[in-house]
This record gives structure tokens, C-alpha cells and sequence, in this order.
């Protein structure tokens, strides 16, 4: 098999990329390799022979078309996006090109390969858009997204990944290509980019600073290890049905101060620290339209097509808090020259206001 991953330097990328080629797959990566990428995540493939790495923008519509040309791929797997809620708020026309922009360029390049291809070729080749459960929005006390949740996103994030499924969705209802979408729930694990919560608070409490908890910590996601969601993903891109969705989660629902009290106890355990690092937690000001509550009801994947997540919350937290500790060469440069632990998505307050 020849997959081509976009995005495969980023987080879920990553572990799809490792997945895939351990599954002895042929595997091109294209990254446009921002801030987010961490070439060492992929490091020790380099000199594979089934592995290659292409630095591009998925957003070059010329270069996406010369692209699918050279690798001639079986599988596509579109992961490529800007991904943090945060930055959405305060920078959102990235989000807009490349979520939605640069899904049309790499829809209507596959459109062009696709519609040259004859007998089984033509019949194996498979476009999985990888999407979000955000564009769900917010759900109320009860109650799990399914695939027929009708959407209704929050942020300039989520809305972008929302219009780039239905952007998806459109290729194969019109134009027949074999599309299928994935709306997965928060994944954490190893190689997580230390913006996102889990990786941030274990890292900030490393070194014993501040752990920020938004408002009172009640939010609910539901966690899905990163490398339950690459088998998904494999299985959906492979045997689920074409035109179809297939939610992924991890039936792992956890309020965000439980998730960040459970990291604070694991890492008294197996990195003792003067004071217990509970005594960090710091309540901050609340993200702008914060969703309450996400939770996937992902039983169509699993009766459909067997899947099964192998990690509980518990068990899948251990070995991303252990693999943090075990890769300090992975995460420290990222902290000193890209990313410090800083607050944000923070909105400042205008003239207007301020008189008010």
C-alpha cells in the first residue's frame, strides 16, 4: 500500500505515519512543517526506504497536483490543519486557508488523479478526511455526538473544520471521488505540541510553575489515546464505507481539573517534587465561547468495522506522563525556542470597554 499522509509531521500525524509504516506501508509525508511539526517525531525513519518526507503547503494547488503524480497513492489520509482552539481566537485566517482552502487544493488534486485511473487501482483508492468532534459544538449534561449530530462549531477553529468536512462530503456526492470523514475526540499521548493541555501541564509542572485551569475546571472532552485513533483511522480508510462518517472516541470522559489533578498525582509518583503539585492548579479567566461538553458515541465504528480502543484513560495518561519523561530531548527545545508555556487565545479588551 502507498498512503499519502498530510500532516504526518504534526501529533496524530505523527503516530499514523509511525503506525502505517509499521504496518509495512509505503508512507509520503507533505508537511508544510509550522510551528506545530516536529521533524524529530519521524526522526528515526529517515532512512527508510518506504518513507518519504515532502515539505509543502497543501494550500500549493500546483504542487498537490504534482504530488499525488509522483506518489501515486492507494490511501489518502488528509490530517493537515491548524488545530488549536486558542490561536484560532486571536489569529483565524490560517485557520481559513489552510482547514478550508487547502482541503479544496487537496480534494480537487485527488479529484484529477483519481479520474485517471482504471480497473483495481481505481477501485482501492480511498480519501480520508480526519476531522474533529468540534464541529458538533457543545452538548448538555446527557446525551453523546453520533454521526448524525447536526453540526454547530464554536470557534473560528472549529467552524473551519466544519466547513472542510462538508467541503469533503460535497467531492463525493458530486464528483463520486471515494471520500470518507472521521470526527475523532481529544487525543493526547506521546509527541503532543506543549499548547494543548495534557502536554502543557505536565511539562509546566516539570518545573513547578503554574498549572492554568479555565474557569472552575468543569469542561468535559472525552480522551482518545493517539494511537487508538491510528488504528481507527487505518480501518476506517481501508474497509469502512465510502461516503460514510465514522466518529472515533474514546468513551473517556474526564472534567478538565480531574484530567490535570490525575497528572499532578502521577507525576508526585514518578517525579516526587518538594509539595504536591495540586498546589499549582490556577483557576483562569475562561476561553471565549468554551464548549461545555464533548462525548462521542462511537459504536458505528465499533460494530461496523471492529474496532476497539485498547487504552482506558488511566492506563493511556501512565505511559504519555512516563514517555514525557523519558523524552526530554523531544520536548525541551520546543519549550525554549518555540513555544514557553504562555497563556493564548487572550482578547484584549478594547478602548469601549475599558470606559464601561
Amino acid at each position: 500500500m502507498r498512503a499519502l499522509i498530510t500532516g504526518g509531521v504534526g501529533f496524530i500525524g505523527s503516530a499514523l505515519t509511525l503506525h502505517l509504516h509499521g504496518s509495512g506501508a509505503d508512507v509520503v509525508v507533505i508537511d508544510k512543517l509550522t510551528y506545530a511539526a516536529n521533524p524529530a517525531s519521524l526522526a528515526h525513519l529517515a532512512n527508510s526506504p518506504r518513507f518519504k518526507l515532502v515539505r509543502e503547503d497543501i494550500c500549493n494547488a500546483a504542487a498537490m497536483v504534482e504530488l499525488f503524480s509522483c506518489v501515486k497513492p492507494d490511501k489518502v489520509y488528509h490530517l493537515a490543519a491548524e488545530s488549536h482552539v486558542d490561536r484560532s481566537i486571536t489569529g483565524p485566517q490560517a485557520f481559513l486557508q489552510t482547514n478550508i482552502m487547502g482541503t479544496y487544493s487537496l480534494l480537487e488534486a485527488a479529484r484529477a488523479y483519481w479520474g485517471k485511473l482504471s480497473g483495481a487501482d481505481k477501485d482501492a483508492f480511498r480519501f480520508l478526511h480526519v476531522s474533529t468532534d468540534e464541529v458538533y459544538g457543545s452538548l448538555g449534561p446527557t446525551g453523546l455526538f453520533t454521526e448524525d449530530t447536526p453540526y454547530d462549531p464554536s470557534s473560528p477553529y472549529s467552524s473551519s473544520k466544519a466547513a472542510s468536512d462538508h467541503l469533503a462530503k460535497a467531492w463525493q456526492r458530486t464528483y463520486g471521488l471515494p471520500v470518507l470523514v472521521s470526527n475523532c475526540s481529544n487525543n493526547y499521548g506521546p509527541r503532543h505540541f506543549p499548547e494543548k493541555l495534557i502536554p502543557l501541564v505536565i511539562l509546566n509542572a516539570l518545573e513547578m510553575k503554574p498549572l492554568p485551569v479555565y474557569g472552575d475546571g468543569s469542561n468535559i472532552r472525552d480522551w482518545l489515546y493517539v494511537e487508538d485513533h491510528a488504528r481507527a483511522l487505518q480501518l476506517i480508510c481501508e474497509t469502512g464505507r465510502i461516503g460514510e462518517t465514522y466518529n472515533v472516541g474514546g468513551r473517556n470522559e474526564r472534567t478538565n481539573l480531574q484530567v490535570v489533578q490525575k497528572i499532578c498525582d502521577l507525576l508526585d509518583e514518578l517525579a516526587p517534587a518538594a509539595k504536591p503539585r495540586r498546589e499549582l492548579i490556577t483557576f483562569v479567566t475562561d476561553r471565549p465561547g468554551h464548549d461545555h461538553r464533548y462525548a462521542i458515541d462511537a459504536t458505528k465504528l465499533e460494530n461496523e468495522l471492529g474496532w476497539k480502543a485498547k487504552e482506558n484513560f488511566e492506563t493511556g495518561l501512565r505511559k504519555t506522563v512516563e514517555w514525557y519523561l523519558a523524552n526530554r530531548g523531544w520536548w525541551e527545545p520546543l519549550r525554549q525556542k518555540v513555544y514557553t508555556g504562555q497563556r493564548l487565545g487572550v482578547l484584549e479588551t478594547s478602548t469601549a470597554q475599558k470606559a464601561v
